[in-house]
């Protein structure tokens, strides 16, 4: 058996618990920050700052085209250097610092309604936050080789990131109430364009804690398994292509972020509209049933490792993606039949069963990258981490866009007006669309393409081997 130095002097390094920590601690960060663009920016724009959704939904697909050109210029730019503070660390905090004044200004309505003012501040935003997810992926990657660390790494990370979408999801609406003006009976008006401060003010503590926490996810991470300094110089653009057409398993994960994500952003876009609208729900109601979508990360995602090793990765998927479509089914019949639409438990239990699917699934996937990434390394010996994760970070983008391209439409067609109380049967049920029918049809097609994914525990564990001992050899 090979003492612990033997494993790590072939790429295989184990990690101690606060170096773990302080990786994961990076998700937490951007989870802050990103969440809050996902889950809230739409509801923001529409309610308070006062775009129209048809606009709005066309601000997000343009935002994400941009990004299409943007993401592949980071990851090769990425690959091709190695700034002094790291090669992939320093950008947390080179880039960290523009992001949260960006993500701070998206929510300022002092140029309300000003499209190009939107336009301005959300393209700087998604491209700050591509200067720093880029990287991050990547640094995932080359901690180690290790598949089982990688594991434990993408649970804490996970797990981490879980603890900042319930920081979102829940406490966004409970901080915004916190600042807002009331109404008469005391209720904090959180949905019009007077709580255009309460919002600014709330983006700002979360934008500044999310700071600190990538300056502490940079003093705790190492590049160890990193390209060669002389393979650097050989880097271009058009290795994206090269590496989609020639990596199957990457062509599969990439077609899986695009459809879990979008799942995961349009049912995470919609669900101020459905509890707001179509539950008539409280502030509190609201923040109970967000935080929801986060809670069963802290029950589930240290699982994860156990789970895997007894049913397999293609086993997990199925069967937490399975779970989420039956969380959606119960949503969908609490929200038609009359006897059970005022039992708001109904709705939190299964909004606690769809996101305990959902959360396993799309955390779990992003511990498949790293071993894409050897694959690609194994195939053409090139390590492009930085290539890769643009790669995947495009369909990631692409997935969460649609949580505001399709809202957005879906709203316009329905007849939403945010002025209004009280929505029509017509723009209810579109928002019932968005929650439980568009995710759960997403879901059933991300299960079919997870199903072709071929690279088991035993394979990439033998492409690692394969590749140090090669690099020994050199």
């Amino acid at each position: 058996m090979a003492t612990n130095e033997t494993q790590a002097s072939k790429g295989f390094y184990k990690l101690s618990w606060v170096q773990r920590i302080g990786f994961g601690s990076g998700d937490l960060a951007q989870n802050l920050i990103y969440q809050t663009i996902s889950m809230y920016l739409l509801f923001f724009y529409t309610n308070v700052y006062g775009l129209d959704p048809a606009d709005a939904a066309t601000m997000f697909l343009v935002v994400r085209l941009v990004d299409v050109l943007w993401d592949p210029l980071v990851g090769t730019y990425v690959d091709k250097h190695n700034p002094r503070l790291g090669k992939y660390r320093s950008y947390l905090v080179l880039g960290g610092i523009p992001l949260t004044g960006f993500a701070i200004l998206c929510f300022w309505n002092g140029f309300a309604p000003s499209l190009v003012y939107a336009y301005v501040t959300y393209v700087g935003m998604s491209m700050l936050y591509t200067l720093i997810n880029v990287p991050y992926g990547a640094l995932n990657s080359s901690l180690t080789r290790d598949t089982d660390e990688i594991t434990t790494l993408t649970s804490v990370r996970m797990f981490l990131a879980n603890v900042g979408g319930l920081c979102v999801a829940s406490g966004i609406p409970l901080v915004v109430a916190l600042f807002a003006p009331k109404d008469a009976v005391g209720n904090a008006i959180i949905d019009k364009p007077e709580a255009g401060e309460a919002w600014f003010l709330t983006m700002g503590i979360y934008a500044l804690v999310g700071l600190a926490l990538l300056i502490f996810c940079f003093t705790q991470t190492k590049e160890r398994v990193v390209m060669d300094a002389k393979d650097m110089e050989d880097v271009k653009v058009s290795d994206l292509w090269t590496e989609f057409v020639h990596n199957r398993p990457l062509r599969i994960l990439a077609f899986f972020f695009i459809t879990a994500f979008a799942m995961m952003s349009v049912g995470n876009a919609a669900g101020s509209y459905y509890m707001t609208c179509n539950l008539q729900a409280t502030s509190d109601q609201l923040a109970i049933f967000m935080g929801l979508g986060s809670v069963p990360a802290f029950i589930f995602m240290p699982m994860v490792p156990a789970i895997k090793k007894k049913v397999g990765k293609r086993g997990m998927f199925n069967i937490f993606l399975t779970i989420a479509i039956v969380g959606m089914a119960i949503l969908y019949a609490v929200s038609v039949i009359p006897s059970l639409k005022s039992q708001m438990w109904i709705v939190y239990v299964a909004q606690f069963i769809k996101s305990t699917g959902v959360i396993v699934a799309t955390g779990y996937m992003w511990a498949l990258v790293p071993e894409v990434i050897s694959y690609g390394e194994f195939t053409t010996g090139k390590r492009i981490s930085g290539i890769v994760n643009a790669l995947t970070g495009i369909f990631f983008k692409a997935g969460m866009a649609l949580g505001g391209v399709v809202p957005g439409l879906v709203l316009a067609y329905v007849g939403f007006n945010a002025k209004e109380t009280i929505q029509t049967p017509f723009a209810e049920q579109g928002i019932l669309w968005l929650v439980c029918v568009i995710p759960a049809l997403l879901l059933g097609l991300a299960m079919f393409i997870i199903s072709k994914y071929e690279l088991t525990d035993d394979v990439i564990d033998k492409i690692n081997i394969e590749i140090e001992k090669r690099n020994h050899r050199a």
